[in-house]
C-alpha cells in the first residue's frame, strides 16, 4: 500500500509540476495564434465554421450566434480555425463543396475571398504570436521592473577571449560595434548573437577611451536544471560591487518598448539558430518537441509565474516563426501560394497545390518525428 501511495503521489506531483504548466503555456499560445486567424477572418467577412484548441475528439464546446463551433479537443498539441470551404484543419480547399455553394455562401467562403483578405487572414496567426510575446514581456517588466547593472567588468577569466583582447577588471564598456552600451545586460545580448564574429569594443579605462577587438567563442553551459546549451561568451564577469545591480521601474510606454525590443532580440536569435542548423554551425539536437517543452515548462513553473509567462513568450515567438516557414500545410506555405498567385494573376492549379500539401505534410511529420526523437534521446 505504501508503494501504491507513493506511486500515486509521484504521478500527481508530475501532473501538477509538469503537465499543467505545459498545458497552460501551450493553450495560451495556440489560442492567441488561432484568435489572430479568427479575428481578421471575421473582419474580412469570411465565415468561420470552427475554432478549436487541440485536435481529435471534442471534450467540450458551444456554438456562438454566428454559427462558429468553439471547442476544446482531447489532443492539446495545436489547434485550428476552419473556414467555410475548408476541407480540413490545414485549410485545404474543398472544391466539391465550393462548387455546390450558392452565391451568398461563396461570398463568405475563405477560398473565394480576395487575395489580400486571404493573405491577411493567414498572416494574422503568426502576427498574433509576436503581439502576444510583446504583451507578455511588457506586462512582466511593468509589474516586476527590469534588473539592470552598470557595464563594468569585475573579473576577466584567464585564457578567455576577453583576456586575449586586453579587457581588464574595472573597464567600463561604453560601446560594442558602435552601439552604446547602457547596462551590462546590453553587452551580454550583443555578444550572445555573435559567435566567432569579432566585436569592436570601446571601454573607459582610467578616464580614457580604449579601443579593443574581442571575438566570442561558443561554450557549453549548464543551467540549474542540468540543461546544456551552446552560448557565445567572451569570459567577463560582473558582480554587485562593480555593477550595482538594481531593479529599474518602467512606465507603460517603456515596458512596451522593452517588450518589442525583447521580442525582436529573441526573433533574431531564433532565426540565427534555425539558419545555423541548416549550415551545420548549430546542433540539431537542440530542436525539441512536446516532451522537452513540458520539461522546461515544469522547470520554469518552479521559479514562479513570471518565468513561466516569459517561457510562453519565447515559445510564442518560435511558433510564429515556425508557421512562417514556406512549407505547405503551414501559414508560410499558404502565403507562398498566394505570392505565386499574385505574380501569375491566378491561383496555382489544384494539382500543384495538392502535391504541395502532400510534400508539406511529409516535411511537417518528419520534423515532428525528429523533434520527438530528440526528446526521447534526452531522456536516456
Amino acid at each position: 500500500m505504501d508503494f501504491i501511495g507513493a506511486l500515486g503521489d509521484g504521478i500527481w506531483s508530475t501532473a501538477i509540476g509538469t503537465i499543467l504548466p505545459f498545458l497552460f503555456v501551450l493553450t495560451v499560445i495556440v489560442f492567441f495564434h488561432e484568435l489572430g486567424h479568427y479575428l481578421v477572418g471575421r473582419w474580412s467577412g469570411i465565415r468561420i465554421m470552427a475554432f478549436s484548441v487541440g485536435f481529435g475528439p471534442e471534450i467540450l464546446g458551444f456554438n456562438d450566434r454566428h454559427g462558429t463551433r468553439w471547442k476544446l479537443c482531447a489532443i492539446p498539441l495545436g489547434g485550428y480555425v476552419k473556414f467555410l470551404g475548408d476541407e480540413n484543419a490545414a485549410s485545404v480547399p474543398d472544391q466539391a463543396a465550393i462548387g455546390r455553394m450558392s452565391p451568398a455562401e461563396r461570398a463568405g467562403a475563405f477560398h473565394t475571398a480576395s487575395l489580400p483578405r486571404r493573405a491577411a487572414t493567414v498572416a494574422a496567426g503568426p502576427v498574433a504570436n509576436f503581439i502576444l510575446a510583446i504583451a507578455i514581456f511588457a506586462g512582466v517588466a511593468y509589474v516586476n521592473g527590469r534588473v539592470v547593472g552598470d557595464p563594468v567588468v569585475a573579473e576577466v577569466q584567464a585564457d578567455s577571449p576577453a583576456a586575449q583582447a586586453g579587457l581588464m577588471p574595472g573597464d567600463r564598456i561604453l560601446a560594442a560595434d558602435g552601439q552604446t552600451i547602457a547596462y551590462f545586460s546590453d553587452f551580454q545580448r550583443h555578444v550572445s548573437t555573435r559567435a566567432n564574429i569579432p566585436i569592436a569594443v570601446t571601454v573607459e579605462r582610467n578616464g580614457s577611451p580604449v579601443e579593443l577587438t574581442v571575438t566570442p567563442e561558443e561554450r557549453t553551459q549548464t543551467d540549474n536544471f542540468g540543461n546544456e546549451f551552446q552560448v557565445p561568451v567572451i569570459g567577463v564577469v560582473a558582480n554587485d560591487a562593480s555593477s550595482s545591480f538594481r531593479v529599474e521601474e518602467l512606465s507603460l510606454g517603456q515596458s512596451l518598448a522593452f517588450g518589442a525590443s525583447q521580442t525582436w532580440f529573441v526573433t533574431e536569435r531564433t532565426v540565427h539558430f534555425i539558419g545555423g542548423i541548416f549550415t551545420g554551425s548549430q546542433p540539431s539536437d537542440q530542436i525539441g518537441g512536446p516532451i522537452r517543452i513540458a520539461q522546461i515548462s515544469g522547470q520554469a513553473a518552479t521559479m514562479g509565474f513570471a518565468p513561466l509567462l516569459n517561457l510562453a513568450a519565447l515559445l510564442s515567438i518560435s511558433i510564429g516563426l515556425l508557421n512562417l516557414l514556406p512549407i505547405p500545410m503551414l501559414d508560410g506555405g499558404h502565403l507562398l501560394f498566394y505570392a505565386a498567385e499574385a505574380v501569375r494573376g491566378r491561383p496555382l492549379s489544384e494539382r500543384v497545390q495538392e502535391i504541395g500539401f502532400r510534400i508539406g505534410l511529409a516535411l511537417v511529420m518528419g520534423l515532428m518525428i525528429f523533434a520527438f526523437w530528440n526528446d526521447l534521446s534526452s531522456l536516456t
